[in-house]
Order: C-alpha cells, then structure tokens, then sequence
C-alpha cells in the first residue's frame, strides 16, 4: 500500500501543471479617423503583435467595435502580425465641455479561451502612435496599454483583454475664443452700462436687455455642438452664471428706473455710485469662483 502512495507521489510531483498562454501583445496606430463626441464613434488603422513561447491560439476580436479589414502580414507559429483598419466607440465624457478629455480605446479579447487558459500581456516597447498622426480638433496627449479582466456573471467566466488607451483633449485656446470670449465681451457691454449716467437708464436697459438675448442665442449655438445629455457641462454652468449676472444687472436698472419715476433721485444716485465699479467686481469674484470650484 505503501509503495502505492509513493507512486502515486511521484506521479504528481513530476506532472507538469497546464499554465495559462502568455501572448504579448502591442498596438502601433499608424492613422486615427474623425472622433464623433455624439456617438463616441472612430476608425483607427494600426499594426497589432502578437508573440508566444508556444503555438498563438489567440482568436482575437474587438470588443467595442469590428474589424472592417484584418491583412496578416507575418503567420508564424510563436508570431502573428497584422494590419486593422477598425471601426470602434468609446464612452463620451462631456462635463469639461469645451474642455474636455476623452478616452479612444481599443478592446481586444479572446473569443473561445478564459484566462485560465490565455493572458494577454501588454509589450509597451512596440506600442505607440506614428509621429505623423495628425488629429484634427483635438490634442492627442498620450496613450497607454493594459490588461484587464472582463468577468461574465451569466457564465461565470472571466476573459483577459488588452486595452489599448489614447487619450486626447481639445485645444484650450481654440476653445476659450470660440466658447467663452464672445460671452465675455457680451457680459462687458452689459458692465459698461453702469458707467451711464441714471438719466440713461432706458439706454442702460437696452444694452443690458439686448446682452440678455444674445447670451441666450449664443448658449442654443453652443449646445449644438454636443448631442443632449443628463447633466450639466462646463459651458452649461458658465452661461447660467452668466445668465444670472445679466438678469440682476436689468432687475437692479428696472428698480432704478422705478425709483427714478417716484422722484427718488437721491436713492438712485446713491445705488449708482455704488454698483458703478462693485458690480465689474462681484462679477470678476463670481466668475474666478466658478473657474475654481467647478472647472
């Protein structure tokens, strides 16, 4: 009996354990199409590498997107390599608007092998993106390369993926000209009102009244840039502060006016002399906070 146990001893220490394949993986992106923000929609064209110590069993596909062409270039037993053109989404993160950043992924994952069996591992010296990449609107601010675990409930199963991250970012200066300079100088016209004198009031209710309109035309201008979401953007928040300070600056000339009607021309000088500069003030103060708390 005892010499049965040792066998059986024996047996085991000198059975090799299964480990899973270890498949290193690497994208180089060699061109990136448009990045549509209302459907988070792009096409990318890249080398895709796969290396092994044994045999690739890699059955590969994408898994926020497809493959409209897959040319294999290198078929070896330890080597793969081909050229993709893909066409993939990603999740759009607008709350920046128009300073936002955004994420291009590319997901890949076996179809038939658990992680068990097949582990992909990121080779990042053979990764990148090509120097003569040019992607129109936005800053492309660098990439990185992963793998994840992509656990199934319904099979109680889990997957190994390699995700492939770009990361770009719109231009600040092209967006704080096209977005929030000309609501600055529409806010400032509304401001230079306060200088008039109060004889002027009807004057200084037209430009504040005209500056509340365009404020408004401009935003529904804005808005249609980005298909509609569930919260509020950057952009959102910057123009109803902006809405806010137009809306107290006609409510404060409409009580002037009111007072200038009943005669009360000492309390009308009085509230000009002070909201003739404190107003250009609390509007700066107001902003500054905003940019600080909530950008």
């Amino acid at each position: 009996m005892k010499k049965i146990f040792l066998l059986l001893f024996i047996l085991l220490l000198f059975t090799p354990i299964a480990l899973a394949q270890e498949i290193e993986t690497s994208v180089y992106i060699l061109n990136l199409g448009k990045f549509d923000v209302a459907t988070g929609t792009f096409t990318a064209d890249f080398y895709l590498s796969m290396k092994c110590d044994t045999e690739c069993n890699s059955n590969f596909e994408f898994m926020n997107g497809r493959a409209t062409s897959i040319d294999k270039i290198i078929d070896e037993k330890n080597e793969k390599f081909y050229r993709i053109q893909a066409s993939l989404n990603s999740p759009v993160n607008l709350k920046q608007f128009p300073f936002d950043k955004q994420k291009m992924e590319i997901i890949i994952e076996d179809k038939i092998t658990p992680i068990e069996d097949l582990i992909y591992v990121p080779k990042l010296e053979e990764s990148g993106l090509d120097d003569s990449i040019i992607f129109i609107g936005w800053d492309l601010d660098g990439w990185n390369a992963e793998a994840k675990e992509h656990y199934y409930p319904a099979y109680e199963e889990t997957y190994s993926q390699y995700v492939f991250t770009i990361d770009i970012s719109r231009p600040s200066i092209n967006a704080f000209f096209k977005t929030f300079l000309p609501v600055i100088f529409i806010v400032l016209i509304a401001l230079l009102s306060f200088f008039l004198d109060p004889d002027k009031i009807t004057t200084r209710l037209g430009m504040v009244g005209s500056a509340l309109v365009a404020s408004v035309m401009f935003h529904v201008s804005i808005t249609n840039q980005i298909p509609p979401v569930g919260y509020l953007t950057f952009a959102d928040k910057f123009m109803i502060l902006t809405y806010f300070v137009l809306l107290a600056s006609f409510i404060l000339n409409v009580l002037m006016l009111d007072l200038l009607e009943r005669k009360k021309n000492e309390l009308v000088d009085k509230i000009h002399k002070v909201t003739e500069y404190s107003m250009i003030f609390i509007v700066v103060i107001l902003y500054a906070l905003l940019l600080i708390f909530l950008m």
